[in-house]
């Protein structure tokens, strides 16, 4: 036999790149890291201790990109993957040059990989300091009106007599 392994069916088996590139991982409602340990157009070889058992579909994100595998085998933390449509490989592959996934932050510029990026801690503490007013207001206005409304009847029958006895 050479160096490819062939198919039962004859075919070659498409060759494999060793790569080391992390990934988050959904199984079910469930969140996980994993590590791509080997990618090709069809399939994937990951590691991750939530991969789910044999024939369960799992999802894969790496960058922008959505992988959805159903899990073919796995030996203990290991798991081979067969990705239901072709797997971008050199995009996925180039994905570790990017600024995004670098361990040592550059020039120390923050590089925000959402499509939306969180809401910094100043705008939420301003948007609570802000709704707290808007309460407080509310409270202030509502005592304010009460106490006028109570003094507006206490002094009501006083004023009416006094208005009375100057003949008005």
């Amino acid at each position: 036999m050479g160096a490819s392994k062939t198919k039962s069916n004859g075919r070659p088996r498409e060759l494999r790149r060793r790569v080391l590139l992390p990934a988050r991982l959904r199984n079910g409602a469930h969140w996980s890291d994993a590590c791509i340990l080997n990618i090709s157009s069809r399939g994937l070889m990951i590691q991750s201790a939530r991969a789910g058992p044999e024939g369960s579909v799992i999802e894969l994100r790496r960058g922008e990109h959505v992988i959805t595998a159903r899990v073919v085998w796995r030996e203990g933390s290991r798991a081979g993957l067969q990705s239901e449509q072709r797997v971008p490989v050199e995009e996925i592959m180039s994905l570790s040059g990017s600024q995004a996934l670098q361990l040592v932050a550059s020039e120390g510029a923050l590089i925000e990989r959402r499509k939306q990026p969180r809401t910094s801690a100043s705008e939420s503490r301003l948007r609570g300091r802000a709704m707290e007013f808007a309460g407080v207001l509310v409270i202030v206005i509502a005592l304010a009106f009460g106490t006028w409304s109570t003094a507006q009847q206490a002094l009501a029958k006083p004023l009416q007599r006094a208005s009375a006895a100057l003949g008005g």
